[in-house]
């Protein structure tokens, strides 16, 4: 009785509540995953990050000064008004026989200047800034700053002459708001301001700050961006999403009053900040939204809020459970275990923490009804963010989206196809208008507005046109793991079929071979030498566009077939998918031809490995055919031996790569390299700077080394390292809507258990056993001890 008591009285000076009997059931069997830091934040790249999927913030945790960096998902400068297209089919004609004539160098320029929109300069920016500036005097003591993964709770606690203060900080989804909750156990209670800010645009103010209420903020805004320009004139970007962000204070004690657009806070023993924001990207009346969401959150204690928010939250989290028998105490701050893994010190948990913080950013950054996670997730403290903190489609927007099937995360996928079907829309206007196509069309890069055009000063990282085609293998794949054949029909297929229409009127036959040709081509971001010793992008086939093609036609012919479709453009797209130029060739020296000739490559170590596309996230290089298999292995090699997958998301993509050639010793290796080369303190990627997309390729490589499913079978732990002897990851997701727990001891399988919706004939690989299964249906488990047995 009297621990108990002791246990109740240490919650309270820490300003806990005791968890709930639900709460202790739903954790028993779930690791703590809790990021954690012996000092505030000293710069953004050590912040914290909370997000409710349209909603963010960084908290930095600092007891004087504190700013909690703000972001909402969609402010963007401009509109949907800029057009869908330059350039004409004429254009195209022109720039191909170039490229046949053997000019590519002077292809190169001229493709930029009929049909880029170089000058366009769009970033999504920061929503501003709030800070806390306390009145604070003595010495801080026992700091701490946290993220709870499993709570998505981001906490501060520290004493002052033995005073308490403690602050929450979530970003509730199931409320639509951001809270922020204050308490100390000093009798002077809580003194501090409150304000809103935001960062100039070139000298520009865009916000106007007012007071609403006694205890309100209000900071009114619209997106501009005065350092673009428009369609190559000199004019500033002076429109774009408007918005408001409103902050509310209540206090149980001491006084709350205006102090010149600001708040002051005298006396209070506990505060709460509730903040709001909506823009008019999501709807006309954004102010009346907020308004009436302070209304509803005035409804509910910060117990309820905290309570409905965890509950929405780790219906989510709690659906994988991952651990490698952790090895370090987690008493030591993470900053710290970084510090020991870059020296090499072995840190499972630190492995199973940075799995699960994928997870937790791509449930924070991507919600249905939200915009797709971009470039940097959600999270951006600038007006100009690095490479806009776009939406970049020859490889980041995609692998922000690989773990969401297989980590049983599917519904958030969703943003990323409501998004699709809006490039679709203009990408349809792009191929007609500038390629006399039917069919879409995307490019490398688009923004909030969907454009669809060509973005790029150079060739050789903008002019490439297979955006669209790789994000139809998303659509493609979430019907595979979720055998959802509604979607298939009337969100899967329609986008599938837009993109291979295009591809069916884009080939070229050639002359020569009578096989069909994808040009002009580039393999993104690469370029080689050609036969007059230039450096050059533009191609006359590629195999990552040819591998893409491939797919898209294979997916969309399969897709008519489950859904018994006769479209009159199936036989074209048959006919021209036999006939297509391989993608996959080998060179003179057995690795995977990048190009259709072995040309020279002036970076050997180049970040991007497209000709790899078909390896992963593709599956069209399996075991089954050594030739290719061998191949690809070369191909990673040559990279790697030449300074390949220096950036975060590279080394993440060659995790990926590692797992799919069963090549648990490289797979090991490259994690440890990522968390060396390729990790900040808050574990967020750098490419440098900040890029998301390695932090959800980590985590989509993890799961492939555990568990596969994309050869028709599932592959149980095809990738192991050896020393991670004893864990256990539950929950995951196999193609087939499997579901999927493995145990395993010593290095070897324990128990498998899987289950399903409908029943279905399952096929079994572990190490040299293959078996065929029967799986029941109606998530009913059947559970296989390691020779694959079933047991009782």
């Amino acid at each position: 009785m009297i621990k108990k008591l002791l246990f109740l009285v240490l919650l309270f000076v820490l300003g806990c509540s005791a968890p709930s009997k639900e709460e202790k059931e739903d954790k028993e069997d779930l690791n703590e995953h809790v990021l954690w830091y012996a000092q505030p934040a000293s710069k953004w790249m050590e912040a914290l990050p909370i997000g409710n999927g349209r909603l963010g913030a960084m908290i930095f945790g600092d007891t004087i000064n504190e700013r909690i960096q703000l972001n909402e998902d969609s402010l963007w400068p401009g509109g949907p008004d800029w057009g869908d297209s330059k350039g004409s089919p004429e254009d195209l004609d022109y720039i191909r026989q170039l490229i046949l004539n053997g000019k590519t160098s002077k292809a190169d320029n001229e493709i930029i200047e009929r049909f880029s929109n170089k000058d366009i300069v769009k970033s999504h920016q920061t929503m501003g800034d709030l800070y806390l500036d306390f009145e604070h005097s003595g010495k801080i003591e026992n700091y701490k700053r946290s993220l709870s993964l499993n709570d998505a709770l981001a906490e501060v606690h520290y004493e002052i002459d033995g005073d308490q203060y403690h602050r929450k900080i979530f970003a509730t989804a199931a409320d639509d708001a951001i809270i922020i909750q204050l308490s100390t156990t000093s009798s002077k209670g809580l003194n501090f301001n409150v304000n809103l800010d935001r960062p100039e645009d070139e000298g520009h103010k865009t916000v106007e700050l007012t007071n609403p209420a006694q205890n309100q903020i209000a900071m009114l805004g619209e997106i501009t961006q005065f350092g673009a320009v428009k369609n190559s004139k000199s004019k500033p970007l002076d429109y774009g999403v408007k918005f408001e962000t409103l902050l509310q204070a209540e206090s149980d004690s001491g006084k709350i009053y205006s102090d010149n657009s600001g708040l002051k806070v005298e006396g209070s023993k506990q505060v709460t900040l509730y903040l709001v924001a909506n823009t008019s990207f999501y709807s006309e009346d954004f102010q009346q939204k907020n308004s009436l969401a302070l209304e509803e959150l005035s409804k509910k204690t910060v117990d309820e809020l905290l309570d409905s928010h965890k509950k929405d939250y780790q219906e989510l989290f709690n659906r994988v459970d991952f651990s490698l028998g952790e090895n370090i105490n987690d008493s030591i701050p993470t900053d710290k275990r970084l510090e020991s893994f870059k020296k090499g010190e072995e840190d499972r948990g630190l492995i199973t923490d940075l799995f699960q913080y994928g997870r937790y950013l791509l449930i924070s950054s991507s919600r249905p009804g939200t915009n797709p996670a971009n470039l940097q997730g959600l999270w951006n403290e600038h007006i100009a963010a690095p490479w806009n903190a776009d939406y970049h489609l020859n490889v980041n927007l995609q692998m922000n989206y690989w773990p969401a099937e297989v980590t049983n995360l599917s519904e958030l996928h969703q943003p990323l196809f409501d998004y699709t079907k809006r490039l679709v829309r203009r990408g349809k206007n792009t191929a007609k208008e500038q390629y006399g196509l039917e069919g879409a069309v995307l490019h490398n890069a688009s923004d909030l507005w969907g454009a669809p055009y060509m973005q790029a000063r150079r060739a050789y990282w903008g002019s490439w046109i297979h955006g669209g085609g790789w994000l139809a293998q998303h659509f493609w794949q979430h019907y595979l793991f979720t055998q959802d054949k509604e979607f298939l029909k009337t969100t899967a297929y329609p986008v599938l079929k837009e993109f291979a229409t295009f591809y069916a009127g884009w080939l070229v036959k050639d002359e020569k071979s009578g096989k069909y040709v994808s040009f002009p081509e580039t393999s993104p971001e690469n370029s080689y030498i050609n036969e007059q010793g230039e450096r050059v992008a533009l191609s006359y086939g590629s195999a990552m566009g040819h591998q893409i093609i491939a797919e898209v036609f294979d997916n969309t012919l399969k897709a008519a077939e489950i859904l018994d479709i006769e479209d009159e453009i199936l036989e074209e797209i048959a006919e021209k998918r036999i006939n297509l130029t391989p993608g996959l060739k080998l060179g003179p020296d057995g690795r995977i031809l990048e190009w259709t000739k072995p040309y020279e490559e002036p970076e050997k170590g180049h970040r991007h490995l497209s000709h790899l596309y078909a390896l992963h996230p593709g599956s069209k290089i399996t075991e089954a055919d050594s030739s290719l298999f061998k191949a690809a292995q070369k191909s990673i090699d040559y990279r790697l031996e030449h300074g390949g997958a220096g950036t975060g998301w590279s080394r993440a993509w060659m995790i990926n790569f590692n797992a799919r050639l069963l090549d648990a010793k490289a797979a090991k290796e490259n994690i440890h390299k990522f968390f060396e080369i390729s990790l900040a303190d808050n574990l967020f990627d750098l490419h440098p700077p900040f890029q998301i997309d390695g932090n959800f390729g980590y985590t989509a490589g993890v799961a492939e080394m555990l568990l596969q499913s994309h050869e028709g079978s599932l592959r149980i732990l095809p990738a192991l390292p050896e020393d991670w002897e004893n864990g256990h990851i539950k929950g995951l997701k196999a193609r087939g809507d499997i579901s999927v727990d493995i145990d395993w001891e010593l290095g070897e399988l324990k128990q498998l258990t899987l289950s399903t919706n409908k029943k279905q004939q399952v096929k079994l690989k572990y190490g040299q056993q293959e078996i065929e299964i029967r799986l029941p249906g109606n998530n009913q488990e059947v559970i296989m001890n390691s020779d694959l047995k079933t047991t009782p």
